[in-house]
């Protein structure tokens, strides 16, 4: 190990075992052709000065499983590729899917820094030309990438200017009268000890409940469950772009957060998708006679369980990113892979009411909010590194993703359109291959969009985009429930209650 490399962190290490080897995938789309010349003087600008994208991934011979990261020369030749394609192919949609597929079966090659780029110059459904961004997610977890890539660019409305990003809104607390006598001291000290046992026991449940989870306690079998090697089964990559303000209109009038409004939308969706399949199942087994209960083809009690990835670290700021890249400066400690896992359990059950899925996901947020489990899980994972090693700790990490059914996140964009290396972008379409898992859900907002990305095991889900089609006709069910119902604020029912 040489004196000027930087050791790679406990879970960068792990991502290099061969049953967790994970790589993102970003499709961006614009709304122009690309220059492809033009292109490649924005990343030798911006991303090329970034540490880890002109580093190597070396490891230590004197000590298997060590990994560290070696600055080196980067020739842009190598990591940026455009094919020669037909701009008036028949059915260009199909064919960014196909090749963006077939790349997920192409390992990355650690002679080099650990990315790639495919320029496919091909007008789809959302965009006038495709990018493909192919990353080893041991560089950086997916909150820190979209930051970088945000660094990366500029507002369309003011091109000097560094995009603007979504912020925590604290919330105001009421004044309240001053109750500083000794009823008011034991009431505060009542509250704090009962806030405390409740962290102390949801930590405790959840724990005990992740542990079963390595064991032995697997979710049901269904139609979108993998089985043991589904991390290497072939993967469909297909997104859905919705409207944000459906979903700022849900999350409103409900009072709750916008991922609340996404863990209620895909359990709706999935519920949709599930009941359609068990159905048409249960129609081929009766050999094509009519089911007169087709609504209610869903079994009873599914376990259905998402595992969500927690980013422990402050997400980097853009204009801290920026710095670097221009001054080539070192990360120091604000950049790597500081996860953890906890698990949410889903319902998949019909529900007359559908603004049910939404309260339900409101309610198993809250209650994950008062658990340390992240924590927990990060901390033991860090010591099972440690004590038994990577090969271990990735068995143990792959046992927790293979006995749960899919994996969902949700990640925050630039609050207005922005130009990226370059060329106007149209939207951002994030994805992960390589979990353990058949079905990967991730949702991205950019400007007013909303974009549903799915990862799909090809064998298992074979059109996703069936399963886009629930997720959006289960967005568009709530919105109309809820502005049906009067709870929009300004609308004409809400006045008259």
């Amino acid at each position: 190990m040489s004196l000027n490399d930087e050791p790679a962190s406990p879970t960068a290490r792990l991502m290099q075992a061969p049953s967790f080897n994970l790589c993102i995938f970003a499709l961006l789309g614009y709304s122009t052709k690309i220059d492809v010349n033009l292109f490649k003087k924005c990343l030798e600008q911006t991303l090329l000065k970034h540490p880890r994208f002109s580093s190597l991934l070396v490891v230590n011979d004197k000590k298997p499983g060590k990994y560290s990261w070696r600055r080196t020369k980067v020739d842009l030749e190598n990591h940026v590729y455009v094919p020669d394609l037909d701009p008036d192919m028949e059915n260009p949609d199909e064919f960014v899917e196909d090749f963006t597929s077939g790349l997920s079966r192409i390992p990355l090659d650690y002679a080099k820094p650990l990315w790639e780029v495919h320029i496919l110059n091909v007008k789809t459904s959302d965009a006038n030309s495709v990018v493909i961004f192919k990353v080893h997610h041991s560089m950086g977890d997916g909150v820190s990438m979209i930051s970088l890539v945000l660094a990366c660019s500029k507002k369309l409305s003011d091109p000097e200017s560094l995009p603007v990003m979504p912020s925590k809104k604290r919330k105001q607390k009421q004044k309240q009268k001053p109750n500083s006598g000794l009823v008011g001291l034991m009431k505060r000290l009542f509250v704090s000890v009962w806030i405390i046992l409740v962290v102390i026991f949801n930590t405790l449940i959840d724990s005990a409940l992740f542990l079963a989870t390595i064991l032995f306690l697997k979710d049901s079998k269904t139609p979108i469950k993998g089985g043991r090697r589904v991390d290497r089964a072939p993967k469909r990559f297909v997104h859905r772009i919705v409207s944000l303000d459906d979903v700022q209109l849900v999350k409103n009038a409900m009072n709750v957060s916008i991922n609340d409004v996404v863990l209620g939308v895909a359990e709706a969706g999935l519920t949709r998708y599930l009941n359609r399949t068990y159905d048409a199942a249960q129609k081929h087994r009766e050999n094509g006679a009519q089911v007169m209960k087709k609504t209610r083809a869903l079994p009873r009690h599914l376990r259905l369980r998402s595992a969500v990835i927690f980013n422990l670290r402050p997400t980097p700021a853009i204009e801290d990113l920026a710095e670097i890249m221009e001054k080539e400066k070192e990360l120091n400690g604000m950049w790597g892979n500081l996860v953890a896992v906890v698990l949410l359990p889903m319902t998949i059950a019909l529900q007359d009411d559908p603004l049910k899925y939404v309260r339900r996901a409101k309610a198993t947020m809250d209650r994950k909010k008062l658990s340390l489990e992240s924590k927990v899980v990060f901390t033991g994972l860090k010591l099972l590194i440690k004590l038994f090693g990577i090969k271990t700790a990735a068995a143990v990490t792959s046992a927790v993703f293979r006995n749960t059914t899919f994996g969902i996140s949700n990640v925050a964009g630039p609050l207005e359109e922005i130009s990226l290396f370059g060329h106007p972008l149209c939207y951002i379409a994030p994805s992960v291959h390589g979990f353990p898992h058949a079905l990967i859900i991730h949702c991205q907002t950019y400007a007013n969009k909303l974009i549903i990305c799915l990862a799909a095991d090809e064998n298992l889900i074979p059109n996703p985009h069936e399963l886009c089609d629930d997720l959006q006709k289960s967005l568009q069910i709530i919105k109309e429930t809820v502005i049906k119902r009067g709870l929009v604020k300004g609308s004409p029912l809400c006045e008259t209650v």
